[in-house]
């Protein structure tokens, strides 16, 4: 007995400590890893863009815990002070070997450009550009710079764009599940690849539209920035791929070297004291700057729209979501606050739930009501839900490659009781009151009348979306539903159907924001976008019990295991498909 004392109170000493003493450890690891340290005297800033980048910085108030990547948001905004800062003597930028999300790249094209217009020199290296993803939205990138370097023996494929969708339809009928689901319309395509075993007419046409949409755009740019004619680069990078030195050859890069000698040869510009600085860590040396003069908001929302508020109700959530609570609240409390002038609202989204969708957009009117006119600035994605949060703001400006509108609905089920039982597996389902109540149970698809029920759900989803699209676009809703039926448009075609009024990026925003809200001069941008702090998602997160499943997942995903993430982040992408309501949420193909 008392062996077995001991053991216990050994057991609960090292719960307390796991409890306790791992979080406060990070906590303190964290704050220490936050503390700024020194710049020297001149240096010359590293962006390494090889890693997965978010649109804007992670919100998940645990985030601090884990690995750390650059956002677009926060580069654009540490090159912009950089601009004015006479330490900064230029700027490396290390370029990934595979494609670029193409809004990501347009941003950053533009703040090199600004950047460089400032007086101060931009090298790009590379270690090879494959064939996978966007890859001309890397290449624009490289192009953008003063000079492309580009190290020997690697590989310049940069010869088209391609995509890859799965489709099941075949897979399905062999094992007996049954895709029950309604689109909204025709271009709806999020779920095509559980109805059909390939592309529709309407699927292709719409992907090829982007696509060729996207294409053209990039090589535009990067024609334009290395002074050639869009269709001489187009078929000089098509006839590849090339090795570097044959690339060199024909003029797609400027230089061969290793990135050491690409650092060295911009410190030797730089001056003898000059050193190499990561941008992020001179981003935590300059610290934010909010300005001076009038106030302007800047509200952030990316990843799939959910409802819920963001830590406080699920710290196990991944990072990227969009929690409409938070994002409304965000706006209430700029229309209220009488030292702002006007909103920017970010968005990087495909979509989500047309009910959080709506209620940001509430909030929207209700600035808007304040007297204070709400720009939104498209990241990647402004689509489906995305598009739904942005329809009524006062403008709309969104990157050429910006994938927006899909202006539609889709909703539904697998049906997963016959391929069940041939396993031996019988779902059977009780339920009182009406019909209706057992219409998303998985054992068999929708009875005629909960099918007709459900679809006259989907129409009025879809109506509610063109009456809000036309209002905010100042459009008949005969012409939105002609341009929407679920159809994703780039930015640049969007511009000129109406559904966006400006081609570019976050200071494009800004510029306009400030124009509607009659202001001149420098303005104070000011994060408005709440989050909870790491100690209270961490009480959060022990309070769901300490040898729960989920708290286990919770310090996978702290201490940054991808493996943990990617199933929450599966999970989180299944709750937004098996809502009731209407999904409004765009496939996302670009990577």
């Amino acid at each position: 007995m008392k062996q077995f004392l001991t053991t216990m109170a050994g057991v609960f000493a090292g719960l307390i400590l796991f409890l306790v003493g791992v979080p406060f450890l990070l906590i303190v690891i964290a704050a220490g890893a936050t503390r700024p340290a020194p710049l020297p005297g001149d240096v010359v800033l590293q962006l390494d863009l090889r890693t997965a980048m978010t649109d804007q910085d992670v919100q998940n108030p645990l985030s601090g815990f884990g690995r750390r990547s650059n956002s677009v948001m926060s580069v654009i905004e540490t090159l912009k002070r950089a601009e004015d800062d006479g330490r900064v003597k230029g700027l490396i930028v290390r370029l990934p070997e595979t494609g670029m999300e193409p809004g990501s790249a347009d941003e950053i094209r533009l703040a090199l450009k600004r950047f460089e217009a400032s007086g101060k020199p931009v090298i790009a290296h590379s270690q090879g550009l494959y064939q996978a993803g966007v890859v001309t939205s890397t290449y624009m990138v490289g192009a953008a710079a003063g000079e492309f370097w580009m190290q020997p023996g690697a590989a310049l494929q940069v010869t088209g764009l391609a995509v890859e969708d799965v489709f099941f339809k075949r897979f399905f009928d062999k094992y007996g599940v049954e895709p029950d689901y309604e689109q909204r319309k025709e271009f709806k395509n999020a779920v095509n690849g559980y109805l059909h075993s390939d592309y529709t007419e309407a699927h292709r046409t719409a992907q090829l539209s982007w696509m060729n949409s996207v294409y053209a755009s990039t090589l535009g740019f990067a024609a334009a920035d290395r002074g050639l004619e869009p269709a001489v680069l187009r078929a000089r990078l098509e006839a590849g791929p090339y090795p570097a030195v044959r690339a060199l050859e024909l003029g797609l890069i400027d230089k061969l070297g290793q990135l050491h000698d690409a650092q060295e040869a911009m410190l030797d510009a730089a001056g003898d004291d000059a050193e190499l600085v990561e941008l992020s860590a001179y981003a935590r040396s300059a610290g934010s700057r909010e300005g001076s003069g009038p106030v302007v908001a800047l509200i952030e929302a990316e990843g799939p729209i959910i409802t819920g508020r963001n830590g406080l109700s699920n710290p196990l959530a991944p990072s990227a979501m969009i929690y409409s609570d938070d994002v409304a609240q965000a706006l209430y409390d700029a229309a209220e606050d009488d030292s702002i002038r006007a909103v920017v609202m970010r968005v990087n989204s495909p979509g989500g739930s047309d009910t959080a969708s709506e209620q940001i957009l509430a909030a929207v009117r209700a600035v808007k009501a304040a007297g204070k006119p709400v720009v939104v600035s498209m990241g990647t994605y402004g689509a489906s839900g995305g598009y739904w949060i942005a329809s009524e703001a006062s403008a709309i400006v969104a990157q050429p490659t910006t994938l927006t509108g899909s202006i539609g609905v889709y909703g539904g089920k697998l049906a997963l009781g016959p391929a069940l039982a041939d396993f031996g597996v019988d779902m059977r389902e009780l339920g009182v009151g009406g019909e209706f109540a057992g219409a998303y149970g998985l054992g068999s698809g929708f009875t005629p009348a909960q099918a007709q029920a459900f679809s006259a759900m989907m129409d009025n989803v879809y109506a509610e979306f063109i009456t809000r699209v036309a209002r905010g676009r100042d459009l008949s809703p005969a012409r939105v539903d002609e341009i929407a039926r679920g159809r994703v448009w780039t930015g640049a075609q969007a511009k000129s159907l109406g559904l966006v009024d400006e081609v570019g990026g976050l200071y494009q925003a800004i510029d306009r924001a400030k124009a509607m809200a009659s202001l001149d001069g420098e303005v104070r941008l000011r994060r408005m976008t709440p989050h909870a702090t790491p100690l209270e998602a961490l009480e959060q997160a022990l309070g769901m019990g300490a040898v729960s499943v989920k708290t286990l997942a919770a310090a996978a995903w702290v201490l940054g295991d991808p493996r943990a993430q990617s199933v929450l982040d599966t999970l989180a992408a299944e709750r937004l498909q098996g809502q009731g309501h209407g999904a409004v949420l765009a496939p996302t193909p670009v990577r």
